[in-house]
């Protein structure tokens, strides 16, 4: 074969495999190409649905800002205006007057007993009507066990006190204990006494004292409106005659409770009681009738659902809380008569788990018996109305000096609010009272407080929840 016809055969051989190449690499490119349009357009949707999800998120907040500024202006209306049941679906604009998107509410008024409601906002764009966002938020004026303290008077917290959670008091504070969260006063300053520790009568600042850290302190802050604090009786009065917990004014002594871990509470007709001697700063010594020597079981009551119990008498309690209660003590007419409860041992939720909320609330004072356990644990929101929580003093001169005065330990898991200074230990160290003492708040009661438990203030976010579309 000539060079000629071998050099036109290999010339015809590459230009072929030229021509494949040139295919190949053609073919890779539209796949890239392809690729990189399907990815640019996959991006674009993607941004767009990003958009889309953050938008409609808006439009459901937007929503619930509605309907907080109609609550705001009909604080008794859940139905949108309408006297229908819901939802309400609402068009949310542009300042331009241009459709946004659509909002749905859904309202849940509050629960017999309760400030708090519940606002469900459904929010969707004109453009993606598909992508939704949910939101619900709690709204409504908290209630007053969102203190671990809080007081209408001069207090002193002494040593081997530990508080965790807020402390308000309208008057001065003298702190000489711990301190986890903020201490508050209303005053910037005040006329400390004996009450806080003072002989002669000294100017202190609003709060002041050995403990701390004191960088927690403020002082002077808005003072809390006492007045303005309303425990309605009678609509707990109410409540509890539907449920058939609704004792009046005892023939005997009074009235006992004991709630029990399985759920229920037993209550019992106190027939007779015995005193022991015990000095108060108010009265000074007296007979305290706080022994319970003789009662008669009345009946037993189911906590399957939140209850109010309401006796216009005085009160015992103890045991183990399962389940939604408030316990009140209270005669009517409310001028003329006032009611006390005595904590006669261990008060504790069978777990704390936020799920268990007691509310105890006596008309004039809340009092520890003498006979307490070891240690002695109390979980509750605990409120003096027209009084103060104490435990008296079982070894003053003159009176009387029994060897149980002191105990060991102090433990409260809940809230201490009453209207004039609350206290239980007497000297320092305690000739009566507790070795140690700590309080701790329940954030749980912030939320979910016991029925008919009183709440103060304005109206406010409580909780914010997104849920599944």
């Amino acid at each position: 074969m000539s060079s000629r016809t071998q050099n036109t055969k290999y010339q015809k051989l590459n230009d072929g495999a030229a021509t494949v190449l040139v295919m190949i690499m053609g073919v890779v490119s539209v796949i890239v190409l392809g690729g990189l349009v399907v990815l640019a357009s996959t991006n674009q949707v993607a941004v767009e649905r990003r958009v889309a999800n953050d938008q409609a998120l808006a439009v459901a907040e937007a929503g619930v800002n509605y309907y907080r500024w109609h609550l705001a202006h009909h604080p008794d209306d859940y139905t949108d205006g309408t006297g229908n049941p819901g939802p309400y679906v609402h068009e949310y604009k542009d300042p331009q007057g241009g459709l946004v998107g659509t909002y749905s509410l859904e309202i849940t008024p509050p629960s017999a007993g309760y400030s708090i409601v519940s606002i469900t906002s459904t929010g969707w764009t004109a453009v993606n009507p598909g992508i939704k966002r949910v939101v619900r938020v709690r709204y409504g004026i908290p209630s007053l066990a969102r203190f671990s303290f809080l007081h209408n008077a001069n207090v002193w917290f002494g040593q081997g006190l530990t508080v965790h959670g807020r402390v308000l008091s309208n008057g001065g504070i003298r702190q000489d204990g711990v301190n986890d969260s903020v201490i508050q006063s209303a005053r910037e300053t005040y006329t400390c006494g004996s009450e806080t520790g003072c002989s002669p009568s000294q100017p202190r600042p609003g709060v002041w004292g050995s403990g701390g850290p004191s960088e927690l302190w403020e002082f002077p802050v808005p003072p809390a409106d006492f007045d303005a604090i309303n425990v309605d009786f009678n609509a707990i009065r109410t409540a509890a005659q539907s449920t058939n917990t609704y004792w009046g004014p005892s023939p005997r002594q009074g009235y006992h409770l004991v709630f029990e871990a399985s759920g229920q509470v037993r209550v019992y007709e106190v027939v007779s009681t015995n005193y022991y001697r015990g000095y108060d700063s108010g009265v000074g010594c007296t007979n305290l009738y706080q022994r319970i020597t003789s009662e008669n079981q009345l009946t037993v009551v189911n906590l399957d659902t939140p209850k109010s119990l309401l006796f216009e008498d005085t009160v015992w309690i103890e045991g183990t809380v399962k389940g939604n209660a408030t316990v009140a003590a209270a005669r009517f007419p409310l001028d003329s008569y006032n009611e006390d409860v005595w904590i006669r041992g261990n008060l504790v939720y069978s777990a704390k788990d936020g799920k268990n909320h007691l509310g105890l609330i006596a008309q004039r004072n809340i009092y520890f018996v003498k006979d307490l356990p070891e240690p002695f644990e109390i979980n509750g929101a605990l409120l003096a109305k027209n009084g103060k929580i104490i435990r008296h003093h079982y070894r003053a001169s003159g009176c009387s000096s029994y060897s149980n005065a002191v105990r060991s330990r102090l433990e409260i898991y809940g809230a201490v609010i009453s209207n004039l200074k609350s206290y239980w230990n007497w000297g320092t160290p305690p000739s009566s009272g507790f070795t140690t003492r700590e309080v701790t708040y329940d954030s749980s009661l912030y939320l979910y407080p016991p029925p008919y438990f009183p709440a103060s203030g304005d109206y406010e976010v409580i909780s914010w929840d997104e849920l599944p579309p």
